[in-house]
């Protein structure tokens, strides 16, 4: 059997993500450290991406994967979170049925704002509405590595090379897609994609 051998104790809240990730290999339990930095994002993406029902089931399964595979992880990258946004991303295509047909569902139906007060308030839900029924149907018409750009850009604000090293894609790649998708989202939204879609889903 293999032993892991004795590390010194340090206060790992002052180490960087790949300084933490790397001594786990022989600390297992300082692995936590990465859980409580970055477990509030991939939850907020696994909810946008599937569903607050399944989210937390979601993060779970994508911490397990990322502890599982820490000794693979680039340590040339100091932050873990393109890294972890990449597992939660492989999450979610295993979920994908489900996701494409939870955009439908919600295409088909968008509650409406309860208690409108004022007249402007009613106009702002109005539009709210109209555009979170049009994005969710052009987000179900998008092809998976597109949409997964597009949403990881729109949503968690990653950088190019950010997304590039979640998806393990070139930037190029990224580029393509993303431009694939604004251009679908830029036809049936009007306007700028990225901007449009944080502004339809600030309320969903």
């Amino acid at each position: 059997m293999k032993r892991l051998r004795r590390v010194k104790a340090v206060d790992v809240t002052t180490l960087t993500d790949a300084a933490v990730i790397e001594r786990s290999v022989q600390d297992p339990e300082s692995f936590a450290a990465i859980f409580d930095r970055h477990a509030p994002y991939i939850h907020r993406y696994l909810a946008r991406r599937l569903g607050a029902g399944v989210a937390d089931d979601m993060v779970g399964e994508t911490f397990l994967a990322a502890f599982r595979r820490r000794e693979r992880f680039d340590t040339a990258h100091v932050d873990a979170r393109p890294w972890l946004y990449g597992i939660a991303t492989n999450v979610v295509s295993q979920h994908r049925r489900e996701e494409e047909h939870e955009y439908r569902l919600r295409q088909a139906y968008v509650p409406a704002t309860s208690e409108p007060s004022y007249a402007d308030r009613v106009a702002t839900a109005v539009t709210a509405q109209s555009l979170r029924q049009v994005l969710f149907g052009a987000l179900a018409r998008l092809s998976t590595g597109d949409r997964d750009v597009l949403l990881l850009v729109a949503w968690e604000e990653l950088t190019y090379d950010e997304v590039a090293a979640a998806l393990a894609i070139p930037v190029g790649t990224v580029r393509s897609r993303l431009n694939r998708a604004r251009k679908l989202l830029r036809t049936e939204l009007g306007g700028d994609s990225t901007s449009t879609i944080k502004e339809a889903l600030s309320n969903g």
